[in-house]
């Protein structure tokens, strides 16, 4: 069975399949393929990944707070229930503006 399986056939809450914890990011991965990959994140204020680039297109489905997305030296605030595609091989960062939850949406 690969990483995710366990998942397949059931609701998926994404606001509380991943808890805040305090001045920390937390990650919780819901499928892992060769194909992509669908993680939760969730962000305490002020917190982030600082600046990379990725291969592949990353889609953020911002499922509460509100964060900072930084993309080729562009800010974009995002709030819950939007979805920003950040394009691949750009650099990009993400800051949590006040407590953030995502999931992190990477086709290959």
């Amino acid at each position: 069975m690969s990483q995710g399986d366990e998942h397949k056939g059931k609701v998926i809450e994404l606001a509380g399949g991943v808890e805040y914890a305090a001045g920390s990011v937390v990650s919780k991965t819901i499928l892992d393929k060769k194909t992509g990959t669908l993680t939760l994140f969730a962000f305490d204020k002020g917190q982030g990944l600082s600046e990379h680039t990725a291969p592949f297109d990353a889609t953020v489905q911002v499922v509460d707070g509100v964060a900072e997305l930084v993309v080729g030296g562009t800010p974009h605030t995002v709030t819950a229930g939007q979805l920003f595609i950040m394009p691949a091989n750009i650099p990009h960062s993400v800051r949590a503006v006040e407590r953030f939850k995502m999931l992190l949406i990477m086709i290959r």
